[in-house]
């Protein structure tokens, strides 16, 4: 019988039980520390939960310590920088060929949150349908445009041409039709 018990023993395909005084199959594994994340001990069913309730790996750090690990691991381990900062930098003043001109709109989308004007020399990269063209000669505004400046326009020429300001005159009731149509061509234009 003890022969069969040691022929048995020999023949385990999984290591014994890393735990003090247990025998059994570690067929789980666990970290050794937490600076040895990739190193493991193994463990039986019972012994790997026990060590598992028991594991913290934030033991022995302070306060900052957790707080610049957890920082850290939300960028994954990796360097990073402020926008505009490092190799950031570089490619922002990169030239990249953009023919449909979807850098220059984020571009000017940033300096309208951030009060920045865009140079007034650069050419601006997006080209006016003649939808937009007319609508922006019927307002009297030329690109560089925000939404906000079309809309503070359109209440000034609204309350200039509306019919009943001019006593429901035909051409009054034309003029406000083409100041309508384009300011929905500057919305569309402006929009997203």
């Amino acid at each position: 019988m003890r022969e069969l018990l040691k022929n048995r023993e020999s023949l385990r395909t999984e290591p014994a039980c890393e735990w003090p005084g247990c025998d059994g199959n570690a067929a789980f594994k666990a970290p050794r520390s937490r600076d040895a994340l990739n190193e493991y001990r193994w463990f039986c069913l019972d012994h790997i939960r026990e060590y598992n309730r028991n594991w913290n790996y934030y033991k022995g750090m302070d306060e900052q310590e957790v707080e610049a690990d957890v920082r850290n691991d939300t960028v994954w381990q990796r360097p990073t920088w402020k926008l505009g900062a490092g190799d950031a930098a570089k490619f922002t003043r990169a030239r990249i060929f953009d023919p449909l001109g979807v850098g220059s709109a984020a571009g000017d989308a940033d300096a309208r949150i951030h009060g920045n004007q865009t140079d007034p020399r650069a050419p601006d990269a997006r080209k006016t349908d003649p939808r937009t063209a007319r609508a922006l000669s019927v307002f009297g505004l030329e690109i560089p445009v925000t939404i906000d400046d079309v809309k503070a326009r359109y209440k000034e020429l609204v309350k200039r041409h509306h019919p009943d300001t001019n006593g429901g005159t035909k051409a009054a009731e034309e003029e406000f039709k083409k100041v309508t149509e384009a300011y929905e061509a500057l919305l569309d234009f402006l929009g997203p």
